[in-house]
């Protein structure tokens, strides 16, 4: 089977080309794996190239790859050659050796003499598995990836999955990008995998790439949960059989209803990572604070406060998965109140209600995306945008749909009215902030006028001299 490139960038693919050359010059073989052949074989575009040369010692390949381009080594125990100015990544075939006890206790060297077959049986997925020679064109299906791709089988290549437990992170991740079906026996064997000496930063990375590349991020949650991997984040394991009332959400429990809104963020990103994130992470954690509020009076299944009480399970989650602090601090204010779109929609809220609520959250626009998406997950009723709608239109108004509102009155024009910085100087901001949240002006002008009256009615007076 030979495999169609059209939708490789074609200079990329020239300088694969190249090294193919410079490697049969040297006795080697090259091929593309990984990724590289499993989107090209997907018709989907390919952007950067994993290339793996076999027959060809380390300094020898080092060697003949500087004659032509600058490399980049990464990598400490198998080094991985990177060409500078090209998105191509170059590595020989490695084989493991244990040295202790522990799970992740392996030595790993190059061997370029290791077969093709060997060192494919090392990959994680056999869509993952094949090659493709770079002289030829052919396909190199030793595991049966291609057939597996064609009946979105995601199917673990062979025994060595078990080596790496983030490996079970990464078939989340491929469920949901390439909407595949688990194979049974990779469930069975992932459920026995201890999640261990995982850094948080690998973890994150493939939640990351789940929130901001997954079409169909239900699958990649539901593979969490098939293999019990679900149980090491507590925080989504709770919402499974959590109760919410059938008249408002007939799809089922809260962890069914959150697989429906991941679902519906998934439809509507907007190819912004930093943002989809947020709105990502926000929209899987808008009710962490459920299985802490959900009661049952009088036949009724009630969630009362669960905004607020979703708080600090979010927290909890992401510190787990990462450092960065404005993840946290910017997913936070949306899950606290995903629920005032509607509640202000139906209030027919004033616009000081907006631009309290635009303070809170930092971007309106990032909370309609949240509350979009909770409407939408509530199968078979129909998704109720009306409230983001309105209340989008009425943060474009005030001009805040994508920040919030900045202090017209600061400190400098406190001093500038001969007030000498104090502790009093708080007080002061904070009354004229508030009142500039009521619409009491709009205007820096307005703000200065505010403030000039303020200052006229305190006791804290100017320098004499000041104007």
């Amino acid at each position: 089977m030979k495999i169609d490139l059209s939708s490789t960038d074609p200079a990329l693919l020239a300088v694969a080309r190249r090294i193919d050359r410079r490697v049969r010059a040297a006795g080697g073989r090259a091929f593309l794996v990984g990724g590289s052949v499993r989107d090209a074989l997907r018709g989907r575009p390919v952007a950067d190239l994993d290339v793996e040369v076999f027959g060809v010692e380390p300094r020898a390949l080092r060697a003949l790859l500087e004659e032509e381009w600058r490399l980049d080594e990464v990598g400490e125990s198998f080094a991985v050659l990177k060409l500078r100015h090209h998105a191509i990544d170059v590595s020989l075939p490695r084989r493991e050796r244990k040295t202790g006890a522990r799970h992740r206790d392996f030595e790993v060297v190059a061997d370029p003499h290791l077969s093709i077959a060997d060192a494919a049986r090392r990959r994680d997925f056999t869509i993952n598995s094949m090659l493709m020679d770079l002289r030829t064109d052919e396909v190199v299906d030793p595991f049966g990836g291609a057939r597996d791709l064609e009946l979105r089988v995601l199917r673990h290549t062979s025994e060595r999955f078990a080596e790496d437990p983030l490996r079970v992170l990464r078939g989340m991740q491929f469920a949901a990008r390439f909407g595949l079906e688990p194979a049974p026996e990779t469930v069975a064997l992932s459920s026995t995998i201890p999640f261990e000496g995982l850094a948080p930063e690998r973890v994150f990375e493939e939640w990351r790439k789940l929130v901001v590349r997954g079409d169909q991020i239900s699958r990649g949650l539901a593979f969490l949960r098939e293999t019990g991997w679900v149980r090491h984040f507590p925080e989504l394991q709770a919402l499974v059989d959590c109760p919410q009332d059938p008249r408002w959400h007939p799809e089922g429990d809260v962890w069914t209803h959150t697989l429906h809104v991941m679902d519906a963020f998934a439809r509507q990103r907007l190819g912004d990572d930093w943002e989809d994130l947020v709105v990502g992470f926000a929209s899987l954690c808008h009710d962490f604070g459920k299985p802490r509020t959900t009661t049952r009076e009088g036949g009724r299944i009630r969630s009362l406060g669960h905004e607020a009480a979703g708080e600090p399970p979010t927290r909890s989650f992401l510190a787990r998965l990462t450092r960065q602090s404005a993840l946290q601090e910017q997913v936070v204010p949306l899950v606290r109140h995903h629920l005032k779109p509607r509640q202000l929609f139906d209030a027919n809220a004033s616009d000081n209600a907006v631009r309290r609520l635009a303070h809170k959250v930092g971007r309106i626009d990032r909370l309609v995306r949240v509350a979009r998406a909770d409407a939408a997950g509530r199968p078979p009723l129909p998704p109720d945008d009306a409230s983001g709608r309105w209340l989008l239109l009425r943060a474009e108004a005030l001009t805040l749909a994508d920040h919030r509102p900045a202090p017209l009155v600061l400190g400098r024009h406190l001093v500038a009215r001969g007030l000498e910085p104090g502790p009093r100087f708080g007080p002061i901001l904070e009354r004229c902030f508030e009142a500039q949240l009521d619409g009491e002006f709009t205007s820096l002008e307005g703000a200065l006028a505010y403030l000039e009256r303020l200052l006229e009615g305190s006791e804290i007076k100017a320098r004499p001299g000041s104007s």
